[in-house]
């Protein structure tokens, strides 16, 4: 026997002990990030000012069920309909895959139904009809009007109007499909949402198995205007304020 070979053995046995901790806290983390939520980062301005560009939520991957767009590295098999589904509610804030590019996550509220009439006339939201309630919350930090929105049922939420005239303040009557929801967001005149359709570069309807999981936190909230580089702004590299908050 070649003893010289012992403690080699002994390294081998070591990085082998090493590596299947690795893996069994990766697949963890994968079976978490699939069941139960998920982080996301918010990039674009189109939720303002619910979400902010920065801000990290946590999604419930649980509160619609599960479908092939669960896994969060694609592992799901490819099959339709949803896995213990359930519906969403109308004011819910989403995560959803694109229906044009499934491999893009977007993070909009849910305003249409399947079956509703969605339409907008002269910046104000009308369903089925009838005009949502809106009171005035005051101007917005920067540019904009601030409202608070009442969606049918008595849920509430703020958004930003810049006018009530821009590009999709008027638009045709979206009947919404079967299977399917109307998303908007909340920065009314700066969100590529459902009043754009898939063809031309917008989201369209979002069919239910492209829903990924419910925003319910922002964990916390980075400020993209600041640098690391610039250590006098550091303190202001975190918006603790928005830490922990419930999305509405």
């Amino acid at each position: 026997m070649d003893r010289s070979s012992t403690p080699f053995r002994k390294r081998l046995v070591g990085w082998l002990g090493q590596l299947k901790s690795i893996l069994l806290a990766l697949g963890l983390v994968l079976v978490v990030r699939t069941v139960l939520a998920e982080p996301y980062r918010v990039p674009t301005p189109s939720m303002v000012p619910t979400l902010l560009v920065g801000d990290e939520l946590i999604a419930s991957k649980y509160a619609y069920g599960y479908s092939k767009y669960s896994s969060p590295i694609g592992l799901m098999p490819d099959f339709a309909g949803r896995l213990l589904g359930k519906l969403p509610e109308r004011g819910d804030v989403i995560v959803f895959r694109l229906p044009r590019d499934p491999s893009t996550t977007y993070v909009k509220r849910l305003i249409g139904l399947p079956g509703d009439r969605i339409q907008m006339q002269d910046g104000r939201l009308y369903i089925n009809g009838t005009i949502v309630a809106r009171r005035a919350a005051g101007p917005r930090t920067g540019d904009g009007q601030l409202y608070i929105e009442t969606l049918p049922g008595g849920r509430e939420h703020e958004i930003v109007e810049l006018s009530d005239t821009d590009r999709h303040d008027n638009t045709p009557v979206f009947v919404v499909p079967a299977g399917h929801y109307f998303m908007m967001g909340d920065n009314r005149d700066n969100s590529l949402d459902s009043r754009i359709a898939a063809e031309d570069g917008g989201v369209g309807f979002v069919p239910e198995d492209n829903l990924v999981a419910r925003a319910d936190l922002i964990l916390l909230s980075r400020n993209p205007d600041v640098s690391w580089l610039d250590v006098t702004q550091w303190p202001h590299f975190l918006r603790l304020s928005r830490s922990l908050d419930r999305i509405n």
